[in-house]
């Protein structure tokens, strides 16, 4: 079993830009696709962008491709998470989910849900 963790949330204003952190426990992340989801408050887990590292394909839904970008850690033991001009809708959970053997595309977020998850981190946006 991966073990995932990540942080990087806090507190914000509108407009500002952050960076969250996918780590993974001392294992690298050759052999997964890693996905970051988002959960506002009240409302259901959505997808946002993944990175495979075995086949470096990669993945975001449209509404998010403007201001969510994901990279690689030069440690292969983190993936990352860049949003710009946060929004208090940008206000939620973010989660990072691990699945191994899998390139990125919009079915992977089917089954990332199956994978390895880490705890989420909290983000909150105000005006």
């Amino acid at each position: 079993q991966l073990y995932l963790l990540e942080s990087g949330g806090g507190f914000f204003q509108s407009g500002d830009s952050l960076k969250l952190t996918c780590s993974s426990s001392g294992w690298p992340l050759d052999d997964y696709a890693i996905g970051w989801f988002h959960q506002a408050p009240g409302q259901e887990r959505e997808g946002l962008t993944c990175l495979s590292f075995v086949d470096g394909t990669t993945y975001s839904f449209d509404s998010v491709k403007d201001r969510f970008t994901m990279s690689r850690g030069s440690a292969k033991s983190k993936v990352y998470l860049e949003i710009t001009n946060v929004k208090p809708t940008d206000t939620g959970v973010y989660y990072c989910a691990a699945l191994k053997f899998a390139g990125c595309s919009m079915y992977t977020f089917d089954r990332l849900p199956g994978g390895s998850w880490g705890q989420g981190t909290q983000v909150i946006v105000s005006s």
